[in-house]
Parts: C-alpha cells; sequence; structure tokens
C-alpha cells in the first residue's frame, strides 16, 4: 500500500515545520526570552505541586483564572479572550471557523501558509515593499479581486523586525470583508502601543498575543482579543480542555509578577539597541532597525558566517529561502550578546 496515495493534495505537498535542536553553547535562533520568570519561590513551588496532585482530573476546560488575570492586565473583558495552545493553534482555528482565501504579507511567520494550505485553504502571499512595509495598492487590488476571509499582518514582524504602517493597516481593515488579524507576539518590545485601543472600533477585528516571547515559551500559551461575536464562533471549533493544568497554574502564577516582566522586557529592548549599534559597525553587516527581541542584519556570505558561528558554539537563524543573505539573531543576556558579536568580528576577519 502506497500511503502516499491515501493522503490529501493539499498536505501531501507540504513540508514539515522543523524545529530542529542543534547543539551549541549560546542559543540565538528562536526568539525566546534569555530569561526565566520562575524563579522558584516557596509559593509558585507549592501552586505546582498541588497541580501535579490532580493530574488525574482534566484542566478547567476555559481557563478562567488565567483569562481573568490577562484580562486584567490587558483592560478588556474575559469575555473577549480565547486561548489556545501557542498562537499557531489559534491560526488553526479561526482558518476552519472562517475558510479561505487567506491574505497575508511576505516573508512573514511561515504558520499563516502552512496551517493555510493543511486546511486546504487558497493563500495569497503579497510581497513586502522594499521599506519592509506592507504594499498597500497590492494588497488593496488582492482584497479587492479574491476577497479574503481572513488576513494575518504580523507586528512588529518576523523575520523582518520592523511594525507596519499604522495608516496602511487601518486601510486594509477598512477595506476588507473578511476578519484582520494582527499578530502581536513582539508587541511588549515595541516602541508603539499596538492596536488594542481599536479592538471597539471594527467588528471585523482580532488582535494575537502570546506569552512565549517574554519568558514562557515552555508553556505554549496564545491567545486572541476579539469582539463577544467572534469569540463565540471560534469557540465552537476549540478542542476541549486545549491548555493543560500545568500551564494554567503556572503562567497564573507568574503574570502576577508583571514587575519582573517588564524589568526582563527593559533588558532586552536596552540590549537589542546596543547589539544593533554594535552590528552596525562592523564592516559588511548591515543590520535592519527592530521592533522586536531579534535584529535581522544582512552579510555576503551568509551561509559560510552561519556555519563558522555555529562551529564556535553560537547559533542564529539562517534565512536563507526567506531572507536571502540574511541572519537572524534573538537578544540574549548581555553576556551571550558579548560572545556572539566577539565571535562575529572573528568569523569576518
Amino acid at each position: 500500500m502506497d500511503i502516499k496515495k491515501l493522503v490529501v493534495p493539499n498536505v501531501r505537498s507540504l513540508t514539515a515545520y522543523n524545529a530542529k535542536e542543534i547543539p551549541c553553547k549560546i542559543k540565538l535562533d528562536a526568539n525566546e526570552s534569555p530569561f526565566s520568570v520562575f524563579e522558584g519561590s516557596k509559593g509558585q513551588r507549592v501552586k505546582v505541586q498541588n497541580n501535579l496532585q490532580k493530574l488525574n482530573r482534566y484542566p478547567d476546560s476555559e481557563a478562567k483564572e488565567l483569562k481573568e488575570i490577562l484580562a486584567k492586565n490587558l483592560g478588556v473583558n474575559s469575555e473577549n479572550i480565547l486561548l489556545g495552545n501557542g498562537s499557531d493553534e489559534l491560526i488553526y482555528y479561526l482558518i476552519t471557523t472562517f475558510g479561505g482565501p487567506v491574505l497575508y504579507p511576505t516573508p512573514t511567520f511561515s504558520m499563516y501558509g502552512i496551517i493555510s494550505q493543511a486546511l486546504g485553504r487558497k493563500k495569497i502571499e503579497i510581497p513586502l515593499d522594499d521599506e519592509f512595509d506592507l504594499d498597500t495598492e497590492k494588497i488593496l487590488s488582492a482584497i479587492k479581486k479574491n476577497k479574503p476571509k481572513l488576513i494575518f499582518l504580523s507586528s512588529p514582524n518576523n523575520p523582518t523586525g520592523n511594525c507596519f504602517s499604522s495608516e496602511r493597516i487601518l486601510k486594509i481593515i477598512a477595506a476588507s470583508k473578511g476578519i484582520v488579524v494582527i499578530d502581536e507576539a513582539y508587541q511588549p518590545f515595541s516602541s508603539e502601543k499596538g492596536f488594542l485601543p481599536l479592538l471597539n472600533d471594527y467588528k471585523n477585528f482580532v488582535i494575537f498575543r502570546t506569552l512565549s516571547k517574554i519568558g514562557f515559551a515552555g508553556l505554549r500559551v496564545g491567545f486572541m482579543i476579539a469582539g463577544g461575536e467572534i469569540i463565540s464562533e471560534v469557540n465552537k471549533v476549540r478542542l476541549p480542555f486545549n491548555l493543560n493544568s500545568i500551564s494554567q497554574a503556572i503562567a497564573a502564577s507568574l503574570l502576577k509578577k508583571n514587575s519582573v516582566i517588564k524589568s526582563h522586557i527593559g533588558l532586552i529592548t536596552s540590549e537589542r539597541e546596543r547589539l544593533f549599534n554594535e552590528l552596525w559597525q562592523i564592516k559588511g553587516i548591515s543590520p535592519y532597525p527592530s521592533e522586536a527581541n531579534f535584529i535581522l542584519f544582512k552579510i555576503a556570505n551568509s551561509d559560510k558566517i552561519y556555519s563558522k558561528l555555529l562551529k564556535k558554539g553560537v547559533l542564529v537563524r539562517n534565512m536563507r529561502g526567506v531572507v536571502n543573505g540574511c541572519l537572524r539573531v534573538t537578544i540574549g543576556t548581555k553576556q551571550e550578546n558579548n560572545i556572539f558579536i566577539k565571535a562575529l568580528k572573528e568569523v569576518m576577519k
């Protein structure tokens, strides 16, 4: 039996997302926080231990406590929040609920395209302009022609690091008859406030946030913020008990340590500016301004430099095939960043 012949064509032609674990001393490839928020205080240990004793029971399907903490922090109602096992799951839910076509700019977060194809929905990819901003003319033309049910806009954008023009985003929201999702995974590191204050101004508006970039990547907690009608419809396809007890308990406990999280974000943004200036001073390197927790930089012989850095124990992301001739480095601790810069200067010689 040829199993491949049984697979639906749109999945048969997919390539699995491969998050490789590459051995290294300094890991700066995955846009994770270099700081752990969990410091093992007695209260946190007790809360985790209590939940370990209840693993024979299903978790709270609605994650009520965590939802209420997030709602309070963001200044919204808990009814306007839907939690997911990372933002990836929420992308699945939205495309399952509203269908396609699905429109997004490129380059951007790869899961918009992967999940669209997996679910058999038409993908409309519009290249960013030369400034890595939205090509409004082409997007508005595609909206008129294809009438996408969903539009995904990641701002700040991964892998380019910049925020898209607010004016251009608002034009797209106004022109769309479908749902427009602003993915603000990296918003905590941005100098811009984001689009949360406009949530009630547009009925077709969804915002993504995640805990992954601020020190909780291992918990896999993402959430969408939207009007009650959208939340209600998407909740119909949400898998029951999609957020496990341990993730709920730890996230709820650690989010109360808001001052620690803000301090870590401040350290990352400060190091980002220092690292950008360091990169700018190295001959042959052109870093792009970033509002995220990473920096994209153009460099000659990027494949060779990537390999040489890895030999020195420093892992960054090679953007070959996405933004050719570029590497992307996650902002680490001051010590990690110093090791990266030292290694980069050495291999550039």
